[in-house]
């Protein structure tokens, strides 16, 4: 079987994952890149083992970056190129989808929109807002690239529509709370890099549309910057959990759920806010 697919995934010490991931796109993909920012793992080992095609370079600081750097350095010749994170993969159903479909895609389809389930504590969180998460994850070689921002960054389709897969990918990290906690506060800097950008209205041009009216995409990055980012600091963690929890019925997902939202919708959000007041009140200190 060939969809004449290159699956480009980005890496740093995943050996936990990494040979889950491999092995499942193994069966949609002719060519698997890896690009490790130096794992002190055995990452790198593991993914040679398996066969598949190791670059490596140091960690830019931006994931933007890093995956635009691989599109343009790896010289992709197959048909499709598609993005995966190592700490994911495909249901077999939509293995079974890709394999039906992509051969005999339209002229005009671009890419392919794939919905995404999260996968916190061994359970589903199924309510929230938070699924489906649809991403466009599979385009033609040459036609896309990451936006240039510090978070929350997506494919830019350039050219060609796009199609909705049925079936879902699965986002199941395998480390403990500490490991996540630990992610999540790194990931809160880079949010408000991302939230400065948008109050200086410094956003690269090169993003997903703004727009109420267009994908899901569109949507959230809407609520975001014309909504979300307007609320006061410290206000807005409170608003977003309780909209979240209850008006989203977040609470259906039970113990492993609240852990999830509060966490993700709450003490996250909260971190990034102390984080920008720290930041501008350091600023003011400066210039004072």
């Amino acid at each position: 079987m060939s969809n004449s697919i290159t699956v480009v995934i980005l890496t740093f010490n995943e050996e936990k994952h990494i040979t889950r991931c491999i092995q499942n796109l193994k069966k949609v993909a002719e060519r698997i890149i890896i690009v490790d920012s130096f794992s002190t793992d055995r990452t790198v080992e593991i993914a040679k083992l398996l066969g598949v095609e190791v670059f490596q370079r140091a960690w830019p600081n931006n994931h933007s970056d890093q995956f635009n750097w691989a599109l343009d350095n790896c010289n992709i010749t197959t048909t499709w190129t598609m993005r995966m994170d190592c700490d994911e993969y495909l249901l077999d159903e939509l293995i079974n989808e890709i394999n039906e479909k992509i051969p005999k895609a339209k002229p005009e389809t671009g890419g392919y929109i794939i919905k995404r389930r999260v996968i916190f504590m061994d359970k589903w969180m199924r309510y929230g807002g938070f699924y489906p998460h649809r991403l466009l994850r599979i385009w033609r070689t040459g036609t896309a690239k990451l936006e240039e921002r510090a978070m929350d960054e997506h494919v830019v389709l350039e050219k060609g529509e796009t199609e909705s897969l049925e079936y879902d990918m699965v986002d199941h990290n395998l480390n403990d709370l500490t490991w996540w906690t630990h992610k999540q506060n790194n990931y809160a800097s880079r949010e408000v890099k991302d939230l400065l950008d948008i109050e200086q209205r410094t956003v690269s041009s090169n993003n997903v549309d703004v727009s109420l009216t267009g994908e899901q995409a569109s949507r959230k990055r809407w609520i975001k910057e014309k909504v979300y980012s307007k609320i006061p600091l410290f206000m807005r963690p409170f608003f977003y959990f309780i909209y979240r929890y209850f008006f989203l019925f977040g609470f259906l997902d039970g113990g492993a759920g609240l852990v999830w939202h509060f966490l993700q919708g709450f003490w996250y959000r909260f971190l990034v806010d102390a984080k920008m007041y720290e930041f501008k009140r350091n600023n003011r200190l400066r210039q004072g």
